[in-house]
């Protein structure tokens, strides 16, 4: 049975209900509820309506229910397990007569004492005896369809005068809601409301997936007439693997309580978006471990099964509101957390005590060139290359619990996470590396002095912001870090882009609203270095860039790439206008009697450049901007119309009068042998955001980085994780010099017949 978005919430409670009323608002009559047995055995129940599973979808065949001429008062499969029937399991009653902070427990003068029932166990205990009034078939979906009747109304309105009103988010409330305060959609079966997307000021790629901040990219679920669906209370016994329910992966709320089920096939993983997930008054002893791969789940209710141990896996529900485990005979210490603390308390114990997944086969080298090629190019002096890793780290400030709650604690501790970051940049061995989110205290106290090892050496530059902070915060701010190979490369200079500061100098960039509040506030930077190579005299400029995060800020990317490339433009023209260095022959070289010709052609004399966009150039860094945004087509092809959607109709000077256009000839290194599926991973966004840009005329790519193991990709929540220290993944390239063209000789001068004759 489908029905509208817009669920009624569940009855309230037997004990604060009119005498009259019963818990599942069924169309027949009945006698009332015990508050705290349940319903009478009722000798003979009325046989459901006739309410379909679907009425225009038929993908649901395949589904196995056996037929109910009756139903049953308590169902017979199961038994509810509350603290009467059951005292052994230690559950508090449900919350009616507790006076003093004392209840009684057994038979009526056993003077056994609890204590007080928490608000964590309140809540369970009420939401409990909800989903038991919901047992009858199709109950939400009927209580749906009554609720969304046209009601009419009297000729004078009567208010409830103690009401509240609630806060006005989009204007008035409209005609004909309640303005009193309802139960928490989530927790009734409606579909949630949209939380007000509070900016989290995050230096990384995204908005972490938490539900206070969602970010606007994220996917969402497919568009439907309906999102909920209730197929609750009608004796099904078995979902088959196969089933139609798993190609609704729109669906938000799914309800399968008091139905015959003893397990739940782990193709339900499918349903990446359902926030509320009812299995209550089944017959399921085991919790698949797959449910921990539904992140979106906020509400879980498991009432009246026979589970006993809870898989670690569903640790990484880190949204989950309220875990249901009443009427289980559940593992005491399990339950305890849960009676006390709550279920993120229980949540977070599962997960930090989660074993790490297996690891994922190492990545493998994607190659532009074929195998005789790369030999070739190995044994030819000739040939010159260089490789560059891009990786943004994820600073130690910004990987907190709240941001990354899916994290086991301990892989999202800097301690652990730093090894790995050092362990993947140096088996890379990249002849430049380029860090987004660097601290200052870990570049001067762990990178430095990690990676001369390797004979690294660093450029360094924290973002603007630490200029207004005092000496211990300023160790705090992230930044950029270049290393470079300093037994091949010399730093010829280094250069500090701040966007804010080099968009205040246009003339053309008025000062208006725009740019005071959207571009100026933002202190994200660019770190430019000039390099030459010590053998072959071959100037190469390496720039890496961190791009401001906010999907709702399309326009200030587009601007600050824009500022990027004009001045990288700048700077690349004032490098090609240097003389050459006088080549010498290297220390190395003499040393080991190896002659200048035998080391990679460094007899030729060193290259000469016309102009900028001579020398080789590559641009990486987190650009925050997916395939199909204005940053990347801008990149790609040089140009980019003054109308574009993503200046989102604000006016930056000539930038949305005439356009953008540079002449750098980029492209991005991964799409000649395809652009990874995603460069950042987390359960709210999988996408490409990072890239190695190249300078196609002087630059080719011989390989790059492959991609992660799809089928690990398949069984873990997101990053950061056991094997993945940063949200980023890390991309590498490697690029060969094309060699510069040769002058054309000088034409003699034409000869013309003699004319005279």
């Amino acid at each position: 049975m489908y029905y509208p978005q817009q669920s009624p919430g569940i009855p309230k409670l037997a004990g604060h209900q009119h005498p009259g009323q019963v818990h599942d608002q069924s169309p027949w009559a009945r006698t009332g509820h015990h508050p705290v047995l349940g319903p009478p055995n009722h000798a003979q129940v009325p046989t459901s309506p006739a309410y379909p599973l679907f009425q225009p979808h038929s993908a649901m065949n395949t589904l196995q229910h056996h037929a109910h001429p009756h139903m049953p008062g308590p169902l017979t499969h199961h038994h509810h397990q509350n603290s009467l029937s059951h005292p052994h399991y230690q559950s508090p009653p449900n919350g009616n007569g507790m006076q003093g902070g004392i209840v009684q427990t057994g038979s009526p003068g056993n003077g056994v004492a609890m204590p007080p029932i928490t608000p964590h166990w309140q809540n369970q205990l009420m939401k409990c005896e909800m989903v038991r009034a919901s047992r009858s078939p199709h109950h939400r979906a009927r209580a749906s369809a009554m609720a969304a009747r046209t009601v009419q109304k009297a000729a004078i309105p009567i208010q409830n005068p103690n009401a509240v009103k609630p806060a006005e988010t989009n204007g008035t409330p409209k005609e004909g809601e309640s303005e009193s305060p309802a139960t928490p959609s989530n927790a009734t079966g409606s579909s949630p409301s949209v939380a007000g997307a509070v900016a989290v000021s995050h230096p990384s790629s995204t908005v972490a997936p938490i539900a206070e901040a969602p970010r606007p990219t994220a996917p969402k679920p497919p568009e439907n007439t309906w999102n909920s669906l209730d197929m609750g209370g009608v004796h099904i016994r078995n979902i088959p693997s196969t089933s139609g329910l798993f190609t609704f992966t729109f669906l938000i709320n799914l309800y399968l309580n008091h139905n015959a089920l003893i397990s739940i096939p782990p193709e339900i993983t499918r349903l990446r978006h359902l926030e509320l997930l009812d299995l209550s008054g089944n017959n399921i002893a085991s919790v698949p471990p797959e449910l921990g791969m539904l992140t979106s789940l906020k509400e879980l209710y498991m009432f009246d099964n026979q589970i006993t141990t809870l898989p670690p896996e569903l640790g990484s529900l880190h949204q989950l509101r309220t875990l249901g485990i009443e009427g289980n005979p559940l593992d005491q210490s399990l339950k305890s957390m849960i009676q006390e603390q709550g279920t993120p308390s229980l949540i977070a114990y599962l997960r930090d005590s989660c074993p790490a997944p297996v690891p994922p086969p190492p990545r493998t080298w994607q190659h532009a060139v074929t195998q005789v090629e790369r030999e070739a190019m190995q044994n030819d002096p000739n040939v010159e290359t260089f490789s560059v890793l891009c990786y943004n780290i994820l600073c130690e400030k910004a990987a907190t619990e709240r941001m990354y709650g899916y994290t086991p604690s301990w892989a999202l501790a800097w301690k652990y996470r730093k090894d790995l970051i050092l362990e993947e940049v140096k088996s890379r061995d990249a002849d430049f590396v380029c860090l987004q989110e660097v601290d200052s205290s870990q570049y001067e106290e762990f990178f430095l002095e990690h990676l001369s090892d390797q004979e690294y050496e660093g450029v360094y530059w924290p973002k603007s912001r630490y200029k207004t902070m005092s000496d211990a915060d300023r160790r705090m701010v992230d930044g950029c870090a270049i290393f470079y190979k300093r037994n091949k490369y010399t730093l010829v200079e280094k250069q500090l882009i701040e966007f804010s500061t080099v968009a205040m100098q246009r003339s053309d960039f008025k000062k208006t609203d725009d740019m005071f509040n959207r571009v100026l506030g933002k202190d994200h930077i660019a770190v430019v270095c000039l390099f030459e190579n010590k053998e072959t005299g071959t100037r190469l400029v390496i720039v890496n860039a961190h791009i401001h995060w906010d999907p709702q800020y399309r326009d200030v990317k587009l601007v600050q790439v824009a500022l990027l490339i004009e001045e990288v433009e700048k700077i690349a023209d004032s490098f090609a206008r240097y003389p050459p260095r006088l080549m010498l022959p290297s220390a190395a070289s003499t040393a080991n009697g190896t002659s200048a010709e035998e080391k990679n052609a460094s007899s030729r004399p060193p290259p000469t450049y016309a102009d900028g966009t001579k020398i080789p150039l590559i641009v990486c860094g987190d650009f925050n901007s997916i395939l199909d945004s204005g940053v990347y087509e801008f990149l790609s092809t040089g140009t980019v119309p003054s109308n574009h959607p993503d200046f989102m109709s604000h006016k930056y000077g000539k930038y949305t009068s005439d356009g953008l256009r540079h002449r750098l000839g980029l492209k991005s290194a991964y799409s000649v042998a395809g652009e990874l599926p995603l460069t950042n991973f987390t359960p709210s966004f999988q996408g490409v955001i990072d890239y190695i840009w190249y300078s196609t005329s002087n630059l080719a790519v011989n390989s790059v980085l492959g991609e992660v193991d799809k089928s690990y990709l398949s069984k873990v929540v997101g990053f950061p994780n056991a094997h993945f220290p940063s949200d980023h993944l890390c991309i590498v390239g490697e690029f060969r010099v094309k060699p510069p063209k040769e002058p054309q000789p000088p034409r003699p001068p034409p000869v013309f017949p003699d004319s005279s004759r």
